[in-house]
């Protein structure tokens, strides 16, 4: 019998849950940036391997939404949480007495799928603290998203959980989310990266137009900010910043659809949108019905 089923990875923002679904597929799938709250809505990545296929889940950071968008990432989280067959409760390894999932979540009451604790970035722990951390947490796995350390067994205890099922998706499917999803969300990974304060979280990527059918492969997109401040910044002096953002992109993209592209990128204002309700259904973000008048 084969076994298959939904694994959320949930937890505070800048655990390395986008590293552990990356980890756990075998390639990119998720971006993964040093500044918290990069991940903005569930990225969905199958793993089929033998007779167990995961549908893994990656969520935005638990945290508590201070506008708008974060009240749309919090519920994205909880409505995979719900949806789980197991969840990977992912925090940092150097935090030896994490809370519960239900305190890192605030749920008011358990959740209905098994948690498992993997307290994630062990490689950057001395063996004097990784002995502390196993006695402290005895049932815990112990990872490292970065190395490998430690995820096979987490993902052989997953597997034990999951129900029995027939596999939910084709053995060679890898995402159910569409290419250009994940085209829009390198060409944010790339600003991310590029950019420093509190522009990065200003920004939103959309991409416009997929055209295939010819070669290059004609995309074009847009990133919005929210400040004609912002705009200028993200261009740069003589356009340098945003060409050197296109050159980026352009190089990932064509790693992920293995074919020449030709990004043509623009910059917009989109006036104050990660609290603007209609702009932010306009980007695909889905809001609690709390919040959505």
């Amino acid at each position: 019998m084969t076994r298959a089923g939904i694994v959320t990875v949930a937890g505070k923002p800048n655990a390395g849950k986008s590293t552990l679904l990356n980890r756990i597929i075998g390639q990119k799938l998720s971006i993964v940036s040093p500044k918290p709250q990069s991940t903005r809505d569930r990225i969905v990545a199958i793993r089929t391997q033998d007779d167990v296929q995961m549908v893994v889940l990656d969520t935005p950071g638990l945290l508590n939404p201070a506008y708008p968008l974060q009240h749309a990432m919090r519920a994205t989280s909880l409505e995979a949480v719900d949806d789980a067959d197991v969840i990977v409760y992912v925090a940092e390894a150097i935090d030896e007495s994490p809370p519960s999932f239900m305190q890192a979540a605030d749920l008011a009451a358990p959740p209905g799928a098994p948690v498992l604790l993997a307290l994630n970035k062990i490689d950057t722990l001395s063996a004097e603290q990784r002995a502390r951390l196993e006695v402290r947490n005895p049932t815990a796995h112990l990872i490292s998203a970065l190395t490998g350390e430690g995820i096979d067994a987490l993902l052989a205890e997953v597997a034990r959980l999951l129900p029995e099922s027939p596999f939910l998706y084709p053995g060679d499917e890898i995402s159910t989310q569409a290419v250009r999803f994940f085209v829009s969300e390198l060409i944010r990974e790339t600003a991310l990266e590029q950019l420093e304060d509190e522009v990065p979280y200003s920004i939103a990527s959309e991409v416009e137009e997929y055209r295939e059918g010819r070669t290059p492969l004609y995309i074009r997109a847009v990133l919005y900010v929210e400040r004609e401040s912002q705009k200028r910044i993200l261009i740069g002096a003589k356009g340098a910043r945003i060409r050197d953002i296109g050159r980026v992109s352009r190089s990932k993209i064509e790693q992920l659809v293995g074919e020449t592209v030709y990004l043509d990128l623009w910059v917009k204002v989109l006036s104050n949108w990660r609290k603007n309700h209609a702009a932010l259904r306009r980007l695909g973000y889905r809001l609690p019905k709390e919040h959505t008048t």
